[in-house]
């Protein structure tokens, strides 16, 4: 994942004492008595995660709460964003002065069903999954896509981005993806200038897709 986001972005991935790592009281209370112990494993793998992030930037470690729609609260100044799928966590960390938002995803590699990849793919992603090479579940590699760009959309313009509403183009010659959001969705958003085109990068091996994406501070489409 650390190769998949510019220098200005911290990256840890969780190691073994990272899933069983100490939560602070303000992100314990966003879990509840009676979470499964799985989701608060990857809960507190990915909140070691960040502060290890922070760390890495010199920024002090705090908690970092979810939101009512269980996104993470980042410390003012800052910006980033969690994966985590079976057996795999990462947090990434940018100043706000350098990265307006990131987002990454991780997914298992696995061939996704029809009625999945109808949910996901617009005609042109199912097209163009038909022409790259074999080998890769493209497919899966444009949902891991969309999830990272609904990660960087969100907390800049606050609304929400559903599957059909981002146009992915994957690259394998240069392992990146570029995302259209919907010129709709653009019309519809409160703010100046949201992001109209996103790109990023992606990685995939026998087990995990990953993707990332960065916007620079004064990126202003």
């Amino acid at each position: 994942m650390r190769d998949l986001l510019p220098p200005a972005v911290a990256v840890a991935v969780a190691e073994p004492p990272d899933w069983d790592g100490q939560l602070y009281a303000a992100e314990a209370a966003c879990l509840g008595d009676r979470v499964v112990a799985s989701r608060r494993r990857d809960f507190t793998a990915g909140r070691v995660c960040a502060r290890r992030a922070m760390a890495m930037l010199g920024l002090p470690p705090v908690a970092v709460p979810a939101g009512a729609d269980r996104s993470p609260i980042w410390p003012p100044g800052t910006v980033g964003t969690i994966t985590h799928t079976r057996g795999y966590c990462a947090a990434a960390v940018g100043r706000g002065s350098e990265i307006r938002a990131v987002g990454m995803d991780a997914e298992q590699h696995r061939e996704l069903s029809p009625e999945v990849r109808r949910l996901i793919c617009l005609p042109e992603e199912e097209e163009q999954a038909d022409r790259l090479p074999p080998g890769v579940s493209w497919p899966t590699v444009v949902f891991s896509a969309k999830e990272t760009v609904y990660k960087v959309w969100h907390p800049i313009v606050g609304s929400w981005l559903g599957f059909h509403d981002a146009l992915v183009e994957v690259d394998p010659a240069t392992a990146t993806f570029t995302a259209r959001i919907a010129p709709a969705q653009v019309a519809a958003a409160s703010i100046a200038h949201p992001p109209t085109v996103i790109t990023g990068r992606f990685a995939v091996d026998p087990h995990l897709v990953r993707t990332a994406a960065a916007l620079a501070a004064d990126l202003g489409t």
